[in-house]
């Protein structure tokens, strides 16, 4: 189990709210800090290392569990800079 500084819920968005909705959130992070984005739109798992990879932040991993039938995803990205 991972742990994070900050949980961001974006359950019930879709793309690519909760990528927008993470570049807003991890501008209030110091650096080094890990948020949590939780998600039930199964793109966050191509999008958050992509979105990642472009920004220069570190994706630490990824869960995923089924909650009442559907999939929830929980990223967790790395403020690095």
């Amino acid at each position: 189990m991972l742990k994070s500084d900050v949980q961001l819920d974006t359950l019930g968005y879709f793309c690519p709210m909760p990528i927008i909705m993470t570049s807003k959130k991890i501008k209030e992070l110091t650096l080094g800090q890990v948020l949590e984005v939780v998600s039930d739109d199964e793109g966050i798992k191509k999008d958050m290392p992509a979105w990642c990879q472009t920004t220069g932040h570190e994706m630490v991993g990824l869960e995923e569990e089924t909650k009442d039938d559907s999939r929830i995803y929980k990223a967790f990205v790395k403020k690095s800079k």
